[in-house]
């Protein structure tokens, strides 16, 4: 974005999210200041430039939970959507360097650019830079992808870092020795909290829907949709309260037994239910 006029001797622009300015007179003329003057703090240019970063934010975040959208549920996206909004940089950083999977599923890379063809950059697991031009691919929850240790050691060589939280992404393996009528994980049950809506305030915080007395994650696994969902206390209770059990439901609210949860569907719940038990009061002496 260019510099714009504001008033005699100023100009204005928006420069890494914030306001600045530089003079345009004078031996400091084109230099930029190092706050801004005080007789621009209320000028329209300035007002219509923070107005205008404060939606770039709100559209960098919601960039950003689109792409996580996609990710969580593995959801097939059509190249030539990736390839229009490349371009638009709160985009690019959401997408750039997560794993995609295109025609192969065993051929995971690493996106690095789309262009207006509708063909894909990306980096495979060999270090080598290859085009893909797949009708739709997909950016795979991490509890999908095979070898993630060794994709993530993968991605510390190349230095990848990722926008939206993907390969690092705290994942839980489903275990095979679960009872067959069991509906409930205790695991991360008792974690108290000295009030119901300080537990509340940090589920929110953390991105999950508060709904009556639980805390719930709604997640598309496969063909199914499933909904985790921790107790969290009475929703008018304002005294002490803990973390209860995690359980899961599907679309009509019926309990899915524990067998039956998909493998996104787990780790997503059990991934909230830790979020959930790490911020309990931890009494002196005890280890966190």
């Amino acid at each position: 974005m260019g510099w714009l006029s504001a008033g005699d001797g100023y100009e204005v622009a928006l420069v890494e999210g914030r306001v600045a300015a530089r003079s345009t007179s004078g031996r400091a003329a084109g230099r930029q200041l190092k706050s801004l003057p005080k007789a621009l703090r209320d000028h329209p240019e300035v007002d219509r430039l923070r107005r205008f970063a404060e939606w770039l934010d709100r559209h960098a975040v919601a960039c950003a939970a689109q792409v996580d959208t996609w990710m969580v549920s593995s959801l097939p996206v059509p190249t030539g959507l990736l390839a229009r909004v490349w371009p638009d940089e709160a985009w690019q950083a959401a997408l750039r360097d997560l794993a995609v999977v295109g025609d192969d599923p065993d051929e995971v890379g690493f996106l690095r650019d789309a262009d207006g063809s509708g063909e894909l950059r990306v980096v495979n697991l060999d270090g080598e830079t290859v085009r893909l031009s797949p009708r739709t691919v997909t950016l795979p929850h991490p509890v999908l992808l095979p070898d993630l240790d060794d994709l993530r050691e993968f991605a510390a060589e190349l230095g990848i870092t990722q926008r939206v939280e993907q390969i690092h992404r705290a994942t839980w393996r489903k275990p095979d020795d679960l009872a067959d009528k069991a509906t409930e994980v205790q695991e991360f049950a008792g974690g108290a909290y000295a009030s119901r809506f300080g537990l509340a305030a940090r589920a929110t915080a953390l991105g999950y829907r508060v709904s009556g007395g639980y805390a719930t994650c709604r997640v598309r696994d496969g063909a199914r949709t499933a909904e985790a969902a921790v107790w969290i206390g009475e929703p008018y209770w304002d005294g002490d309260t803990e973390t209860g059990a995690l359980s899961w439901s599907d679309e009509d609210g019926r309990s899915i037994g524990l067998a039956e949860v998909g493998p996104v569907a787990w780790s997503e719940g059990m991934r909230m239910a830790a979020a959930l038990y790490a911020g309990r009061v931890v009494e002196e002496g005890k280890s966190a």
